[in-house]
């Protein structure tokens, strides 16, 4: 699932809560955001149709929270990119990636090409996580993670993508839980980032991230899947840390599909419980 500043997911959704993670978000201008890791073959016709239909619910969402942002997109192609550089692997530099925690959320990000791009990748987590789709949560995800100019916008524009009656289309409650014996989940995993512009203040930033997304559980209609996706992120210096100023998703690149045994609903819903997702990453 994906999300943007814009108007939800699509913008994505995501948060992170024990035995939660990942749910799509709106970001200021773009888009907001089972059982085991399953091949398409194994999916019925009735599974795959609820599937597309909760994918086209995040989307509209994003784009619901994104309409009226400033954030944008453009720069992803800015003709200030590096000019033929590969990408750089993640590898150990020495260099403590962050100072310091603020709740479940990395600060302290250094004002290098290292620290926005962990910077991103942290950001990239938060804003799909469960925790967005709940209303204090959200609020609080927001006030840490964006800029502080940015904060007003995007909690109207959050709240107003994740209302009751989108909330109710995931199978959610008003305050964004599960029915008893069901479990949502919404986790996301940057696979890669990387840096497309850095100038004084502000930076521009592609995270190439997987992840899972549904409710585990024995009645569930929309049962645990996972995709893959591209956060493209505005970062600005502020208060001497790097806080997102715009964001957006698309789908992809994604890999074949493999043919890994499908597990139980009971299993994925106990893994994410017991494994514990990463804040950060780099």
């Amino acid at each position: 699932m994906s999300l943007s500043d814009e108007g939800g997911y699509g913008g994505d959704q995501r948060g992170s809560e024990p035995g939660q993670t990942r749910t799509r978000l709106p970001d200021g201008g773009g888009d907001l955001y089972g059982s085991g890791r399953r091949s398409r073959a194994g999916l019925s016709s009735r599974n795959l149709v609820t599937i597309v239909g909760v994918v086209v619910l995040l989307i509209a969402a994003i784009a619901f929270a994104n309409r009226s942002g400033g954030g944008g997109t453009g720069d992803t192609a800015s003709s200030d990119a590096p000019k033929g550089a590969d990408a750089q692997p993640t590898a150990p530099t020495g260099t403590k990636p962050v100072t310091g925690k603020n709740g479940s959320i990395a600060t302290g990000f250094a004002k290098t090409e290292q620290g926005a791009q962990s910077a991103a990748a942290n950001y990239a987590v938060a804003l799909v996580s469960p925790n967005i789709l709940k209303l204090n949560e959200r609020h609080s995800i927001v006030q840490k993670a964006f800029a502080p100019a940015k904060v007003d916008e995007m909690q109207r524009k959050l709240d107003g993508a994740y209302s009751a009656g989108f909330l109710k289309k995931l199978g959610l409650d008003v305050n964004g839980n599960a029915a008893k014996g069901l479990t949502y989940i919404s986790r996301t995993v940057p696979v890669g980032t990387k840096l497309v512009k850095l100038a004084g203040d502000t930076a521009n930033l592609e995270v190439w991230c997987t992840g899972l997304f549904g409710t585990a559980g024995a009645k569930s209609t929309a049962p645990v899947t996972s995709d893959w996706f591209t956060m493209h992120l505005q970062l600005k210096w502020a208060n001497g840390d790097w806080k997102v100023d715009g964001f957006s998703q698309q789908d992809g690149p994604a890999p074949v599909n493999g043919d890994n045994k499908t597990s139980g609903a009971d299993q994925i819903a106990n893994a994410v419980k017991q494994y514990g997702g990463f804040t950060y990453a780099r």
